[in-house]
C-alpha cells in the first residue's frame, strides 16, 4: 500500500537517475527509494533559461540532483526539479551518496566476514546510521576515534571489523585524540603552575597546520586534553608534545603528573 513507501520531503534534495525523456519534461528514478514512486522534471525547471528540446540538457541513463517540489502520494509520484539546484548542491549531494553507496559495500563485506544474516545487516546498518547520521559516518567515526562505537553503546566481536576496515578504507575529515591528566602540584602556586603547564600544552599546536590542542578543567586534580588534526600522524605528535610540555612544567614545580589516554 502507498502508506508504507516511504517519501522524500518537499525540499529535499535527492539523487536521481533519468529514465525516459519527453516533450514536456523526464521521468526520473529516485535513489534510495522504493522504484514504486515515480518522479517527473517538467522542461521549465530543467535548466535554467529558455529550454527548447529537453534533451538537449539531459540524456537516459544521466545521474544528477535534483529539489523535490511536490509529493503525491495518491498517485505515488514526485514532482522535482533541477534548475534550481546550485552546482555546489549538486556535487555535495552526489558525493554524499557515493559516500554512502560506498560505506554500505563495506558493511557488506563486514557482514559475510561475521556471518550476518541479511535482517542483521539491515538492522545494525540502520542502528549506525541514526546514531552517525548515515552509514558513511559511522566508518568516518569508527577511523577518526576507534573506541566511538562502544562509546555509543554497540557491541560484539564485529566492531574491530569495522574500525580495521574503516581505517583502511576511509579517510576522515579529523582525527580526536582524548586524554585525562592527574596533576598534583603541592606548592603555594600551584594553580598558577597548572595554568602554565596546560597553556604550554595547547601552545604546542602553533606552527602545525589545521592542528587544535585545547584543555579542560573537570576539577581538581582532574583536567582534559583534546587534540583535533588532520591526520593520524599530526595528531599523535601534538599529543605527545602537549604530554612532554606539561610534563617538564609539573616536574620542576616538584609535582606529580599522569596522563591516561581514553
Amino acid at each position: 500500500m502507498s502508506s508504507e513507501i516511504e517519501y522524500p520531503e518537499e525540499g529535499e534534495f535527492v539523487v536521481v537517475t533519468v529514465q525516459g525523456i519527453e516533450k514536456n519534461g523526464a521521468y526520473l528514478s529516485l535513489q534510495g527509494y522504493s522504484d514504486d514512486i515515480r518522479a517527473f522534471v517538467f522542461i521549465g525547471e530543467v535548466s535554467s533559461g529558455w529550454v527548447a528540446r529537453v534533451r538537449d540538457h539531459l540524456r537516459e541513463g544521466q545521474r544528477t540532483v535534483a529539489r523535490v517540489t511536490r509529493v503525491k502520494k495518491d498517485r505515488r509520484s514526485v514532482d522535482v526539479s533541477i534548475k534550481s539546484v546550485s552546482d555546489e548542491r549538486r556535487r555535495e549531494t552526489l558525493q554524499d551518496w557515493k559516500n554512502e553507496q560506498r560505506a554500505s559495500q563495506l558493511l557488506r563485506i563486514i557482514s559475510e566476514r561475521a556471518g550476518w544474516s541479511d535482517s542483521d545487516y539491515e538492522s545494525i546498518g540502520l542502528q549506525l546510521s541514526e546514531t552517525f547520521g548515515g552509514l558513511y559516518g559511522a566508518f568516518e567515526a569508527a577511523a577518526a576515534a576507534p573506541e566511538s562505537l562502544a562509546e555509543f553503546g554497540f557491541e560484539g566481536d564485529w566492531i574491530p571489523m569495522l574500525v580495521e576496515t574503516a581505517l583502511e578504507n576511509i579517510v576522515p575529515a579529523s582525527v580526536i585524540i582524548r586524554g585525562r591528566f592527574h596533576i598534583e602540584v603541592w606548592s603555594d602556586k600551584g594553580v598558577e603552575v597548572i595554568q602554565i603547564a596546560l597553556g604550554a600544552a595547547e601552545d604546542v599546536a602553533e606552527g602545525m597546520e589545521e592542528v587544535q590542542v585545547d584543555c579542560y578543567y573537570d576539577g581538581a586534580p582532574e583536567y582534559r586534553i583534546e587534540v583535533v588534526a588532520p591526520d593520524y600522524k599530526s595528531a599523535e605528535k601534538a599529543y605527545e608534545d602537549a604530554r612532554e610540555a606539561v610534563s617538564s612544567h609539573i616536574k620542576k614545580a616538584g609535582g606529580h603528573f599522569e596522563l591516561h589516554r581514553e
